[in-house]
């Protein structure tokens, strides 16, 4: 099997957003796991590794090899908050009720 290319911020589990920010993502038992937004590809790789330790991944998995430990991973990336599937279909729907919301009010007004 050939190796996983690398994405194009030059780490694993992080893209580049076109607004300048990178989101990092790593998936888990066929599910997505979001991790968040960050201003640097580093700092998204950095909360990338960290779920993969918690995630007990293999080192090939890992983006740096500068950490040995979970505990020493936790220390340079705070745990992040994981946004899953799940949650993005609930904030659409939200998304969609406010749409829904502000039309009725500006039909109100009219």
């Amino acid at each position: 099997m050939l190796p996983r290319a690398w994405s194009n911020s030059g780490y694993r589990g992080v893209r580049a957003r076109p607004s300048g920010m990178f989101y990092a993502e790593i998936r888990s038992d066929g599910v997505r796991l979001g991790l968040g937004m960050f201003k640097t590809a580093h700092e998204a790789a950095r909360a990338y590794e960290a779920a993969a330790w918690r995630l007990s991944r293999p080192r090939s998995q890992m983006n740096f090899n500068d950490a040995r430990t979970c505990l020493q991973v936790q220390d340079l990336a705070p745990p992040p908050r994981l946004i899953t599937d799940e949650d993005r279909h609930e904030h659409r729907k939200q998304e969609h009720r406010l749409l829904i919301a502000e039309a009725d009010e500006y039909a109100m007004a009219e």
